[in-house]
């Protein structure tokens, strides 16, 4: 075959396949004619004149996300440092300005996020950075969409991801924190162990109710027990200061009696001989007698001042 044949069938071949090509899903490929804009293809099979259209480039019309850090300061003088994320996509009937219009679409977000940023947070105390961080993310949106849009880009998002202060700011607010929780803790332990006081007094003031109730039952059932007991020797022959002193002998011995069985009581010095029990019938005998004295004096006394 004659060498010029084949080189015009190769070259033809070429310039065939070079007049095919392939826009994949969600992308649109832009087509220059001569250096010139001429069309905007979408996704599939093309066909393009050889050496006189290009494909001058391909924009991707899926949702892309950019992330920003921004560090600025807060209205209480707080370096910190906030990540925003930007979910944003080309419009797909702006494609031309978005191919021409701008180079860098990355670089121009990133400085309008920069621009809303500064000039929000410092308008806040850190403690409302935090609780404001999607009035934060709302303003970004609204300044990105005014600005992006003539572009031929929509802003679909955006989301203040994360807020990390000064590393010592952090510590000093971890330590606040735990002030606080331990102020509560402190508090309820003090609430706990004033309950536990007041229960622990009424507890203790009914056993000394209960206390001095047995022992005035006490006192009455004894008082009870000599009186019948004073009775009973009356009815055999004895008198009552017999009774008295043969009732004060008997629990003076069973006093004893009983001291005596408690092997690990103190030393008590008590009087063992039976002329002390009658010495202090005389004792308790004469006390008594002198207290009727005295009472029977001051009730005389008192018609005599109402006389005067």
């Amino acid at each position: 075959m004659n060498p010029t044949i084949l080189i015009i069938i190769v070259l033809s071949v070429l310039i065939l396949f070079a007049a095919f090509f392939m826009v994949k899903q969600q992308t649109a490929a832009i087509i220059e004619r001569f250096g010139k804009f001429h069309s905007i293809r979408q996704s599939g099979l093309h066909l393009k004149i050889p050496l006189i259209d290009k494909v001058a480039g391909r924009l991707s019309l899926k949702i892309l996300q950019l992330d920003v850090i921004v560090e600025t300061k807060t209205l209480d003088d707080v370096f910190v440092k906030l990540k925003v994320s930007v979910q944003y996509k080309v419009i797909n009937n702006k494609v031309y300005d978005a191919f021409y219009k701008l180079d860098y679409p990355a670089d121009q977000i990133t400085s309008y996020v920069f621009d809303v940023v500064r000039a929000e947070v410092p308008k806040m105390k850190l403690d409302d950075v935090f609780v404001k961080k999607d009035d934060i993310a709302l303003a970004v949106k609204a300044e990105l969409n005014d600005a992006m849009s003539d572009y031929g880009f929509d802003i679909i998002r955006t989301l203040v991801t994360d807020i990390d202060p000064d590393p010592q700011v952090k510590i000093a607010m971890n330590r606040i924190n735990a002030s606080e929780r331990e102020k509560i803790a402190a508090q309820f332990e003090g609430d706990a162990q004033r309950i536990l006081i007041v229960e622990r007094a009424k507890a203790e003031a009914e056993s000394k109710r209960l206390q001095g109730q047995g022992i005035a039952d006490q006192r009455r059932e004894i008082a009870r027990g000599l009186e019948e007991s004073v009775e009973v020797l009356n009815k055999v022959g004895i008198n009552s200061q017999e009774a008295s002193a043969l009732i004060v002998v008997t629990q003076h011995y069973d006093t004893l009696q009983s001291i005596g069985q408690e092997t690990n009581s103190n030393l008590i010095l008590l009087p063992n001989s039976p002329q002390a029990g009658s010495q202090m019938l005389n004792d308790m005998v004469a006390s008594f007698t002198a207290s009727n004295q005295i009472g029977e004096a001051m009730k005389n006394q008192k018609p005599k001042k109402k006389n005067d």
